[in-house]
């Protein structure tokens, strides 16, 4: 019996779950109502992704299509996969994407695919898709495309012309452990794809000098980014965190998204049927904060660390502080703004109001309490002008304090 359109959305949206970068951040803010086009990049809907400035965007995203001709082992949609199947026209994606927006259930799409005759083919209906909401529907809402790395660098140019955001899986954090899950598929082929997305970006980006004169076609606007597959293979998190920093510097991405690897029930007998490692998940986003947004350095995060791995039980910034307590308790009334942003408890916005409080006032702990997100933290790790931790920051038992308690799992 032949699936309705519902039944495809059902399946394809399901599917897509596994694609964990979804963001559109940096995204210029577009809206219909000035171009009498169609869609906007603001407000809310049934996909949420939010930009660095706290915008919510809500973005349809789904699967072209779940068949696949790669037989990649860490992927739910390999070839030889018991899933069910199910695939869209470009037609039907089109009609998804403005029905959904008319009823204000989204204001963008994220578009994936498995790999159907060939890279090229598919990435043609993808293109297609983006260009027929573009040019034919005055479509301005966001569009973000996950592009095919071993397509002909002509598509993955046009779809840079039509997408405010792309993306190429890096896949996984170790060339070698491409080569063992998904041998089809080459680090050389992604990297290059990936390089080529970078330049294309810079090369859409308009010259200042030039700027009143000459506005080149935006490219991407919104950048690129990455997914790679955690606890598939056994890379350590550091070895994951090198790999990113590597990702960041050489191509200049956004974000790199992390998704934990989860097998199913037809999975290779040689991989592990177990829950996936939601939570070391959680903390490489964490870390991968720390790197770009605190001025920490891999080593620093894993210095102490034998294995190599972050502690799953408390975040990274704690487990540094802990072992770093030396460096401890920070003067909130006269640290600098580097001292500031390493205490556990103090996020970025939270060292900015420090910095202006004082200005006007000696803090108090109570003044931090309405500054700090988490004072129960930070108060451990700070002096303010009537408050200091004095053998609080030496116990043995501080890092308990923040640990979660044991629990006794169930037998049945």
């Amino acid at each position: 019996m032949a699936k309705t359109l519902i039944d495809k959305l059902a399946v394809l949206a399901n599917a897509a779950k596994y694609d964990a970068s979804c963001a559109s951040s940096s995204t210029t803010r577009k809206n219909s109502l000035a171009s009498g086009g169609v869609g906007s990049t603001e407000g809310m809907g049934i996909c949420h992704s939010y930009a660095p400035d706290g915008r919510c965007i809500s973005l349809l995203k789904i699967l072209l299509t779940n068949f696949c001709i790669y037989d990649c082992r860490y992927c739910v949609n390999r070839v030889s996969s018991n899933v069910e199947r199910a695939r869209l026209s470009v037609d039907e994606v089109v009609k998804l994407t403005l029905d959904f927006y008319k009823r204000n259930y989204i204001e963008g799409l994220f578009l994936s695919s498995g790999i159907i005759q060939s890279s090229d083919y598919t990435m043609e209906q993808m293109v297609e898709v983006a260009r027929r909401l573009r040019q034919e529907h005055k479509f301005r809402g966001y569009i973000h495309l996950k592009t095919i790395p071993e397509a002909d660098p002509l598509l993955i140019k046009k779809a840079g012309l039509l997408a405010d955001r792309l993306s190429i899986n890096i896949e996984l954090p170790t060339d070698a452990a491409l080569q063992n899950y998904a041998p089809e598929k080459s680090t050389t082929t992604i990297k290059t794809a990936m390089a080529g997305v970078r330049q294309g970006i810079e090369d859409h980006r308009p010259d200042r000098k030039e700027r009143s004169r000459h506005r080149p076609p935006k490219f991407s606007p919104s950048g690129q980014s990455t997914q790679m597959i955690v606890g598939a293979d056994a890379s350590t998190d550091a070895e994951i965190m090198t790999s990113s920093t590597t990702l960041y510097s050489s191509y200049k991405l956004k974000r790199v998204y992390y998704s934990a690897f989860s097998p199913i029930q037809d999975a290779s007998k040689d991989l592990p049927l177990v829950k996936p490692p939601l939570m070391r998940e959680h903390r490489l986003y964490q870390a991968d904060w720390l790197l770009r947004f605190y001025g920490f350095q891999t080593e620093e995060i894993f210095a102490g660390r034998q294995d190599d791995m972050l502690d799953l039980n408390i975040d990274p910034k704690l487990s540094w502080a802990l072992a770093h307590r030396e460096g401890f308790p920070v003067n909130v009334n006269v640290a600098t703004k580097d001292q500031l942003i390493r205490v556990p408890g103090l996020g970025l916005k939270s060292v900015d109001r420090i910095l202006r409080a004082r200005r006007q006032t000696r803090l108090r702990l109570a003044d931090i309490k309405t500054i700090a997100r988490s004072v129960k933290i930070c108060r451990a790790f700070i002096e303010t002008s009537d408050w200091t931790p004095g053998s609080l920051l030496d116990s043995a038992a501080l890092r308990a304090a923040f640990a979660p308690e044991p629990k006794q799992l169930s037998l049945l």
